[in-house]
């Protein structure tokens, strides 16, 4: 093994331990909601995809029977209730995790094959037939093992682990190089980095190159060259692999895989980000250009961020610097904590940018989406990064209070901090006799070194920079958001039409396409626009626009508090003369607005929940998704909508499609079961949505208050996909 020697490295979670402050409160609402999950609900479908015995209710949601991605929570699962146990000392999570260890151990068949679907779902990936990801569900799996092995000691669990690697072998040794890199481009999650991980520890070459088959070359040639053509793929696909290139590097040593991981880490972190310090719009990357096209109720994916966060550790130990660290709490204090719901500790899929939108969260036991997984391990993480060590030198990278224990120094560290909401911290030295450190401390874009020798009550006070600032939209500088230090401000904007959603829902994207209200506009040039805010006095990190806003001024406070009300991030700039341009023309759009809207008579909204119960949907083998602020549903078979007509006058029917859209997308459109349209979808008007209208043959709606609406796929063919539907009158 030519591991590096790497000399820096993190301190364990079981040697720091948070303290009273908002991290220790998430991260206690997480390890509730760990113990209220019910352990054999969870294997459920492990014993029944295993033919044994199971009287247990099965889950919900992404963890349901017929839910092709079943089993991934349990995995995360596994690795919440290890790192909650070396966080925390919590004895029952441990033993939980214990028990579920050895009862997916008698899941496991005699190859090692271990998971809650048949293994047929990998054949499918083999031939390149449809199936939802297969081994991102096994490396959550394989990853909760190893972290049950690593933080909890639990032999059983490396046994189970090394068991699945065997299985996975000849599966993997059967299929040329060029098939098995035609097979990444399923979602695959970080199967690379978690089978280096065992081959970190069992020493075996077998579990090496198994990690070095799932290295996915058409992402990583480019990466490699320091190219970014990131645009249009899938973020949360990309980043767990570049995981697992950091870690080979580690291994080995290859300096081809330091500059994949170093490269995407500058592209993605530096360049790709939202000041909040997520990125992607609808979970893809898109062009650097465009991020005023991109302030959407489906940016940052929460998946994103913490994945970015385990790989800006990597490259922290490798090169420690203060832009990774600055990075890494600007990311973990403004989507990370601003992830979970405090009052009852779930979780958000997307951390919502769109203007005048909100957070909505996971329910308890009817979601268990990707975000719910990597959510219910982020609150059980929050210790890992504050501290690192160098020989000699103590590295103190965030300012969370904590307690620290140096067992081989004798050192008990104890910081005592509000930050963010004042910005001082100190640092009190507990040891039994005087110890020489060099204590460095992430201040103003760097390390500030305190080297000396160190006594039983020393203490250390450090002093935080707190300026109001100002950081434009990529692009865009008369469009930005308001900071002070790291924290991220956001408009307070009230619940106006909230009072009747349900904030906790099944499906991550029920609520995206809930109406915005306007948001206010800042009547300032952004270089002065800090003058003109001024902080409430007794409310920490609390401001307000001091006769600017329009058409009122508004209340800011960091965008992690903000919760079950509108908000808004990124705020738009103007002139006087800008905005009375800007009002003349929102006046004109309003105009059309309303006289396009006296004439519908019903509209669809296809894939969001409450439209679609509203019409009745039925349909089958269906998908839905969101893509550009609008969501979408398509079939390989029917979608069938009842939707409200007028009985004496002719109707027209509008749909929304997507103009890139193509291949086999040849559909039939019915109503009342009588064929009034036959549809091809063909890259019709590339990059754009467009409408199509079709004529509704009277004698189909005379007489009637409602009909349906089919839309039937021809063999072999897709119907849709659908983003809208409207029942119009004829214009007057």
């Amino acid at each position: 093994m030519l591991a590096l020697l790497l000399s820096l490295t993190f301190f364990g979670l079981n040697e720091v331990r948070l303290l009273e402050g908002p991290f220790k409160t998430a991260q206690e609402r997480d390890r509730q909601y760990l113990h209220a999950l019910d352990a054999d609900r969870l294997l459920h479908n492990f014993r029944v995809n295993a033919g044994l015995p199971s009287t247990a209710e099965p889950l919900g949601g992404w963890e349901s029977p017929g839910c092709e991605l079943r089993g991934h929570f349990v995995g995360h699962y596994l690795s919440a209730c290890a790192l909650m146990y070396a966080s925390t000392g919590d004895e029952k999570l441990k033993a939980k995790g214990d028990y579920m260890v050895a009862e997916l151990a008698k899941c496991q068949s005699q190859s090692g094959y271990l998971s809650a679907f048949p293994e047929s779902f990998f054949d499918r990936v083999d031939t390149g037939k449809p199936v939802w990801a297969p081994y991102y569900t096994l490396h959550k799996i394989m990853a909760g093992l190893l972290d049950m092995h690593q933080c909890c000691g639990n032999q059983h669990a490396l046994e189970v682990l090394v068991k699945m690697a065997g299985w996975l072998k000849p599966r993997v040794d059967r299929l040329s190089h060029e098939q098995q890199q035609k097979a990444l481009n399923n979602e695959h999650g970080g199967m690379n980095e978690v089978l280096a991980n065992l081959y970190a520890i069992t020493g075996n070459p077998d579990h090496l190159a198994l990690a070095r088959a799932f290295n996915h070359e058409r992402i990583f040639e480019p990466l490699a060259r320091g190219e970014d053509k990131l645009n249009g793929l899938h973020a949360n696909t990309q980043i767990p692999k570049i995981i697992g290139a950091a870690r080979q590097y580690e291994l080995d040593g290859d300096g081809r895989f330091a500059a994949i991981a170093s490269n995407f880490w500058k592209f993605v972190a530096l360049d790709r980000s939202y000041c909040i310090g997520g990125h992607s719009d609808s979970e893809h990357f898109f062009p650097v250009t465009d991020f005023a096209k991109h302030l959407s109720p489906v940016t940052c994916e929460t998946c994103n961020t913490y994945n970015m966060l385990k790989l800006t550790r990597h490259l922290f130990t490798w090169q420690p610097s203060a832009r990774l660290m600055d990075f890494y709490e600007r990311a973990l204090y403004n989507h990370i904590l601003a992830s979970q719901d405090p009052r009852t500790g779930m979780m958000i899929y997307f951390a919502s940018l769109k203007p005048g939108h909100f957070k909505s969260y996971n329910t308890p036991q009817d979601s268990f989406w990707c975000c719910t997984g990597t959510g219910v391990e982020n609150h059980a993480r929050y210790g890992e990064t504050i501290y690192a060590r160098d020989g000699d030198s103590l590295y103190v990278n965030l300012f969370i209070a904590s307690e620290l224990t140096w067992k081989e120094k004798g050192l008990v560290l104890r910081q005592e901090t509000q930050f963010p909401e004042r910005n001082t911290a100190r640092l009190i030295f507990r040891c039994a006799k005087p110890v020489e450190l060099n204590v460095k401390v992430r201040q103003a874009g760097g390390y500030r070194e305190h080297r000396r020798i160190w006594r039983d009550g020393d203490t250390l006070d450090i002093e935080i920079p707190m300026e109001l600032r100002v950081e434009p939209l990529p692009g865009n500088p008369r469009i930005v958001a308001l900071m002070v230090g790291p924290i991220v401000l956001a408009g307070e904007l009230g619940t106006e039409g909230m009072e009747k959603l349900n904030l906790y829902v099944r499906r991550q994207l029920d609520l995206c396409g809930s109406p915005c209200p306007d948001v206010p506009v800042l009547m300032c040039d952004p270089s002065e626009l800090v003058k003109h805010i001024e902080p409430i006095p007794g409310e920490p990190l609390t401001f307000r626009t001091k006769g600017i806003g329009r058409p009122h001024d508004v209340t800011l406070s960091p965008y992690y508090r903000i919760h079950h009300q509108r908000m808004n991030v990124y705020w738009n700039c103007f002139t006087e003369a800008e905005w009375r341009a800007k009002q003349a023309e929102i006046e004109k759009a309003n105009l059309a607005r309303r006289a396009f809207e006296a004439r519908i008579v019903d509209e669809v909204r296809p894939g969001e929940q409450q439209s679609e119960t509203e019409h009745n949907y039925q349909g089958e083998r269906t998908r839905t998704g969101y893509h550009r602020d609008r969501s979408w549903r398509d079939t390989r078979a029917w979608i069938r909508y009842e939707v409200k007509v007028l009985p004496d006058q002719p109707m027209t029917l509008r749909c929304a499609y997507w103009g890139d859209d193509g291949g086999n997308r040849v559909f039939d459109i019915l109503v009342n079961g009588e064929k009034i349209a036959t549809q091809k979808l063909n890259r019709n008007k590339p990059g754009q949505f467009f409408d199509v209208d079709y004529i509704i043959p009277v004698q189909l709606t005379q007489g009637k208050q409602s009909v349906t609406v089919t839309f039937h796929a021809h063999p072999d063919n897709i119907a849709g996909g659908l983003f809208g539907l409207l029942v119009l009158k004829s214009a007057p």
